[in-house]
C-alpha cells in the first residue's frame, strides 16, 4: 500500500471546500492551470518535473479515519463534509506537458478539471511536486548545457532535507539532464 499524504495540504484548501460543500456546490466543476510568471534567474526556460509523484499522490489520495478525526478535532468542519470526504475519489481530469519538457513563463503546464473540492484538495501538493523538481530539474538542465558534453553527475543527497527529497532531487537532476550515479556492490 502506498503512504497516504491526504493532510500533506494546506488547512485553507479544507476549509475553502467545505464552504464549497456547504454551498451544495460540491459538483460544480472547476478549472484551474498550473504555470509560473517569470523565471527567477532570467535564465530563457525551465524544464518541468514532477508529474509521476502527482500522479501516485492522486491514485492513492483517500482519507483514513485518523485523518477525518484529525479534522473533526479541529471543529471547523461540517459532519456531512467529513463523511463526504470518507469517501472521497479523485474523478476528474488531468492534462500536463511531459516531465523534461522545455517550458516558459504563463503557458499551462498541468490543466486539472473537477469537482471544485476535488480540485481544491490537489492544489498544495501539485504545486509541491512541481515547484521542488522543475527547480532541481531547470539548474541540472543549465549545468548540464555549460559542462559542454561533459558528464555531470548529481549529488544532491549530501544536502538534501531527507531521503525522499534526496531520492525526488536525484529523479530531478536525471530528467535535466544529469547523469545516473550509481554504487554497485557485490556481495
Amino acid at each position: 500500500m502506498k503512504e497516504n499524504l491526504a493532510l500533506l495540504s494546506d488547512f485553507y484548501e479544507f476549509t475553502m471546500s467545505n464552504g464549497y460543500f456547504a454551498k451544495n456546490m460540491s459538483n460544480e466543476i472547476a478549472y484551474f492551470d498550473v504555470f509560473f510568471r517569470k523565471i527567477p534567474d532570467n535564465g530563457g526556460y525551465a524544464i518541468f518535473a514532477g508529474l509521476e509523484q502527482i500522479i501516485n499522490y492522486i491514485k492513492n489520495l483517500h482519507f483514513e479515519d485518523s485523518d477525518i478525526d484529525f479534522l473533526r478535532k479541529t471543529n471547523k468542519f461540517s459532519d456531512k463534509f467529513l463523511d463526504y470526504l470518507s469517501g472521497f475519489k479523485f474523478t476528474g481530469d488531468i492534462w500536463a506537458v511531459p516531465e523534461g519538457t522545455v517550458v516558459f513563463p504563463n503557458e499551462p503546464l498541468i490543466t486539472v478539471r473537477a469537482p471544485i473540492i476535488e480540485a481544491q484538495i490537489l492544489e498544495t501538493y501539485i504545486l509541491l511536486a512541481v515547484n521542488h523538481q522543475s527547480l532541481i530539474a531547470t539548474k541540472s538542465s543549465r549545468i548540464v548545457n555549460s559542462a559542454k558534453g561533459r558528464p555531470v553527475m548529481e549529488f544532491g543527497a549530501r544536502r538534501s532535507h531527507g531521503e525522499t527529497a534526496a531520492v525526488l532531487g536525484a529523479r530531478a537532476a536525471i530528467i535535466g539532464g544529469c547523469v545516473r550515479n550509481f554504487l554497485h556492490i557485490n556481495f
